[in-house]
């Protein structure tokens, strides 16, 4: 049974829990529900990405559906993905095989039911996509054409246009909402917040407030809201994220309650060129995976001393020691190799595209890589139906946290969860649609004017994606992690309290409470698992070791607004009826998952 406790031999201080500042504020802009424009659905869907896209498809199976995105539709993290979709569909690999490589590369943290499913139903969904349009590679003999990514044993990773995979999932899906009649896109639709029929921590999720640069404030009323809004990579200097990835999903869902776990695990992509003054592009993973090879200065090949797969080890083990590697000899970057592949041109035409454009020819120039903030492992708790600890939120992709990616995300396995989680809310978001109406609530929020000091927004976005790269970034210390919670408690002061009327005002906000949830999360887990790492603790010598030494090493630590610590679970699944303690049971506790729709029907 899991309790709420303190991590354990914490050398820092005894207070571990968020500052309050960080909960007090339930909804960024005072507003009256009654007196906004509204609008009505069945199922609402915050994101459009590829797990946002696909759960809007199955909703629309059964009632109306709206997507909201917060740019173009095809501004997301899925478009930006070169990398593949891993799926076992060789007689020669096996499930079991993924599945084992997914635990592995989890480093001990990932959930064994949602692994089994989300591998098992991997086949079914990449045929579904073919079967929509989507054009994978192909070899000779038409047959689809598998590749190897960082932590995989097998070749089972499949891509589109090369290195453009992400754009024709993207393509492919944005197709397949437009010919359902019972789906509207909204795009450039900023979402402020998750509207809830009370400000206590588990009330019904009743829909959204939003606003647009043409129409401005707007609610739209829900019987199922789906998050899927990406995740926070732009808290980081360094990311190979897009400019919308500013964790406001993860951000609104702690506000509205929900549970939020894993927060302290973000994965950073090995290899992005690294140009100084120029944003980080990604150079693949499938690129290692054709052979290319990561050199330091003096041309030496460091990974294969490191791990067995060399280059092709777990994501975190690469970015710690290509760090470390710079820390030993100095430098902004170490070199990959790729001139003796004499495909690339034609197998990464975007990479080539883009390192040409900076006058670099991998034919005969080595590539200047660096590690860059690339994907966020905690977000929302979700079980297996995708739903999460308040009624009327179900959560995918990025945004949520289902226990698949444990403390490491194993390559193209999150293009693979969106698919087969969205499709699985998406089901779910249909089962609960009705022929009654919507009736809508009466939501007031009202915010007190602040008297206290204003701080410049650009400066507080600058300095707290420094203060996140430096003090919670690649490689860790307990101290620099105390002192970026100190850091981001006095701009909560100072920028939480205030109220903008823009985007730019509520990303902030939205990245000051994420960047704080990662860090104070990393100071309550005080040894290294996964992409956490700490270098000044002590490594425990075994799984075991870090079990008897600290109960909670292989737990989940689950954070919720109004909490003044996290709790540990041993798995997110399945979510018992909400309690404001957080308490969490995955073993005892014989409550059923929380399905209260909490919308009146007429």
């Amino acid at each position: 049974m899991c309790v709420r406790k303190s991590a354990c031999d914490h050398p820092i201080t005894p207070e571990l829990g968020l500052n309050t500042i960080f909960d007090t504020r339930r909804y960024l802009i005072p507003f009256r529900t009654g007196l906004l424009p509204q609008i009505f659905c069945d199922t609402l869907v915050l994101g459009s990405g590829v797990a946002g896209l696909r759960s809007a498809i199955g909703a629309a199976q059964s009632g109306q559906v709206i997507v909201c995105a917060k740019d173009t539709l095809d501004l997301t993290n899925t478009a930006w993905a070169q990398g593949g979709i891993a799926a076992v569909l060789d007689p020669q690999d096996s499930i079991e095989a993924h599945i084992q490589d997914t635990l592995t590369a989890g480093a001990g943290l990932c959930d064994l039911e949602p692994t089994e499913l989300i591998c098992k139903l991997g086949p079914k969904r990449i045929q579904e996509i073919i079967d929509w349009g989507m054009k994978f590679d192909r070899n000779g003999q038409d047959e689809l054409r598998a590749g190897r990514e960082g932590g995989h044993n097998a070749s089972r990773v499949y891509h589109a246009g090369g290195d453009a995979t992400g754009i024709e999932l993207q393509r492919t899906l944005i197709d397949q909402t437009n010919q359902h009649e019972n789906i509207r896109l909204f795009d450039h639709c900023f979402v402020i917040d998750l509207l809830t029929q009370s400000n206590e921590p588990g009330s019904p999720v009743l829909g959204a407030i939003t606003w647009h640069p043409k129409y401005g404030l707007q609610v739209i009323w829900a019987r199922t809201t789906i998050l899927a809004m990406g995740g926070a990579g732009q808290v980081f200097r360094e990311t190979s994220n897009p400019r919308v990835a500013t964790a406001d999903g993860i951000a609104m869902g702690y506000r509205a309650g929900a549970q939020l776990a894993d927060m302290e695990f973000v994965q950073f992509h090995p290899t992005t060129l690294y140009i100084p003054g120029a944003a980080r592009a990604l150079i693949s993973e499938a690129v290692r995976g054709e052979g290319a090879f990561l050199l330091d200065h003096s041309g030496h090949r460091f990974m294969p001393a490191i791990h067995e797969l060399a280059e092709l080890a777990p994501r975190d083990v690469v970015a710690s020691a290509i760090v470390r590697q710079l820390a030993l000899q100095g430098g902004k970057h170490v070199w990959l190799d790729c001139r003796h592949i004499k495909h690339f041109p034609s197998r990464f035409p975007g990479i080539h595209r883009t390192l040409g454009s900076f006058g670099i020819n991998p034919k005969t120039d080595l590539i200047p890589v660096h590690p860059a903030a690339h994907y966020t492992i905690g977000g929302v708790r979700t079980d297996l139906q995708t739903r999460t600890s308040v009624p009327n939120l179900l959560a995918v992709g990025e945004a949520s946290c289902t226990g698949l990616h444990g403390a490491n995300r194993l390559a193209s396995n999150s293009l693979l969860e969106g698919l087969v989680m969205g499709a699985i809310a998406g089901e779910e978001a249909a089962n609960r649609a009705d022929t009654a109406p919507v009736s809508p609530g009466s939501i007031v929020s009202a915010i007190e004017h602040s008297n206290h000091a204003e701080l410049d927004l650009d400066d507080v976005r600058s300095s707290l994606r420094s203060t996140m790269w430096f003090n919670a970034g690649i490689e860790r210390t307990l101290t620099k992690l105390d002192d970026a919670c100190d850091m981001f408690d006095l701009w909560g002061r100072y920028t939480l309290d205030k109220v903008f009327e823009t985007p730019d005002g509520w990303e902030v906000q939205n990245m000051l409470t994420a960047g704080a949830l990662i860090a104070r999360a990393a100071l309550n887990r005080p040894h290294s698992i996964g992409t956490h790492t700490l270098v000044d603790t002590p490594a425990l010598e075994s799984a075991d070791a870090h079990d008897a030494q600290c109960p909670q090493a292989h737990q989940h630590m689950i954070w919720i607004r109004g909490s003044s610590s996290p709790s540990y679970c041993h798995a997110l699944s399945p979510i018992t009826e909400h309690t404001t303690n957080t308490t969490c049971d995955s073993t005892t506790t014989k409550g059923e998952p929380n399905t209260d729709l909490g919308v009146s029907k007429n």
